[in-house]
């Protein structure tokens, strides 16, 4: 995190800020401890792990192994690994680089985006389940303010942002 003027800031929006740091301290605790719940392989024997790839073929557009590791923050051996498992498993492709004929592209197949596709749905269904007794205007305000706050972070500190990320909610439809 960026150095600020935090010495310049009063108690109250300190305080204000430091609850907000335990609710999101908590948030990823929990969002970690559901995803250990799952199993480390999917219904259809992909690692977990795996799908990182799948979701930024599918968001980003085929890529190289090399950008795939930069982007994802991973070892080029370990997307390597991953990929070939999802080639195997049909859900990426390698395609001959138009830029450079010696390498490959990766990109998701229609399987591929089928299962990212039902593995969207199964999150969304837990999520909708968890927000089951929030008004629909409640959600919208925490879609709203999840969206500033992503946004205030990336502004605040450029070099977190996502390269492709967008400003705003994805379209109704879009991949997320």
């Amino acid at each position: 995190m960026a150095p600020n003027s935090s010495a310049t800031r009063p108690k109250a929006e300190l305080d204000l800020a430091d609850q907000l740091g335990h609710e999101l301290v908590r948030l990823v605790r929990l969002i970690n401890k559901a995803k250990s719940q799952v199993s480390k392989q999917g219904p259809d024997g992909i690692e977990r792990a795996a799908y990182a790839i799948l979701f930024t073929l599918i968001h980003e557009g085929p890529q190289r192994t090399s950008r795939l590791a930069e982007s994802l923050h991973s070892e080029i051996s370990t997307i390597s690994r991953q990929s070939s498992s999802l080639v195997q498993h049909g859900l990426v492709e390698r395609q001959a680089d138009p830029e450079d004929g010696r390498a490959c592209l990766l990109a998701p197949t229609n399987e591929g985006m089928r299962v990212f596709e039902e593995n969207r749905k199964q999150r969304n269904q837990w999520l909708a389940d968890v927000l089951g007794d929030w008004t629909e205007g409640e959600i919208q305000t925490l879609n709203k303010l999840f969206g500033r706050l992503n946004t205030g972070i990336e502004n605040h500190s450029p070099q977190l942002a996502d390269a492709n990320a967008s400003a705003g909610a994805p379209a109704k439809g879009a991949n997320a």
